[in-house]
């Protein structure tokens, strides 16, 4: 009995684990390397939530060690990698990067995921859904960039005019940050059951997701994020059109 309750929380400390893998690679200039390492900590993020369902394992300090794992793997190592970005678009640019501060506007992630972080562990309103990009998302998105740089043409658009654009990474930190905490109402991927009438929304967009992982490879994890946030956008609507409709009646 003592061995199930740990199970969750042995695989919560992995995920944390992963992600100080994920920053030692960052800071050795291996982006692709700090990339996979997140997705890892995703993966385990994902499966210490559903052991602790399966095993009814979920503690308080279970809930602790998850947020401190996620601030680091989804906080901090996705930091990093922008701070490594940022100044790797400085000198192609050919900007002097010695006391520039541009890069360290990468670390608005961690300062807004701390935010986002602390608001969920106390808002009782999410327990069956998210208000704000949740971290894991906007640190997958985020490690999608070094990924998409390496599988990329040199010399194409997506290379040239946005993943080494100064500018547009800098507005890409902002945005992001904002998203993190902005009051958006966004689906939970958890399953309570496995009907698809009580999950059709979910089945949709991972439907969605798989084909246009499949198709596009890396390139498609900005593409899925987006589609994530238009579809709970989109029930979001759809139930608040049926609650106006509800209550003229």
């Amino acid at each position: 009995m003592k061995v199930k309750i740990h199970i969750p929380n042995a695989i919560t400390l992995l995920n944390l684990l992963s992600g100080c893998f994920s920053i030692v690679s960052a800071f050795e200039g291996d982006l692709i390397g700090a990339a996979y390492f997140i997705f890892l900590a995703a993966i385990l993020d994902f499966m210490d939530g559903t052991f602790a369902r399966i095993l009814n394992a979920r503690t308080e300090i279970g809930k602790q060690l998850d947020s401190l794992a996620d601030m680091v793997s989804f906080g901090l190592a996705p930091g990093f990698i922008l701070f490594h970005l940022i100044n790797n678009s400085l000198i192609i640019g050919g900007m002097q990067i010695t006391d520039n501060f541009l890069p360290f506007i990468a670390f608005l992630i961690p300062v807004f995921s701390a935010v986002r972080l602390a608001k969920f562990n106390i808002d009782t309103e999410q327990e069956n859904s998210f208000i704000g990009l949740p971290t894991p998302a906007n640190a997958i998105l985020i490690a999608s960039f070094p990924l998409i740089l390496f599988y990329e043409n040199e010399n194409s658009f997506i290379t040239l005019n946005i993943l080494q654009n100064l500018w547009v990474l800098i507005s890409v930190s902002v945005l992001l940050s904002v998203l993190l905490i902005a009051k958006l109402p966004l689906m939970s991927l958890k399953f309570k059951t496995l009907k698809f009438s009580d999950n059709l929304s979910r089945y949709i967009f991972m439907i969605l997701s798989i084909v246009l992982l499949i198709g596009l490879k890396f390139h498609a994890i900005p593409l899925v994020i987006f589609l994530y946030i238009a579809v709970s956008v989109g029930i979001r609507y759809k139930g608040n059109m049926e609650n106006n409709r509800i209550t003229r009646k």
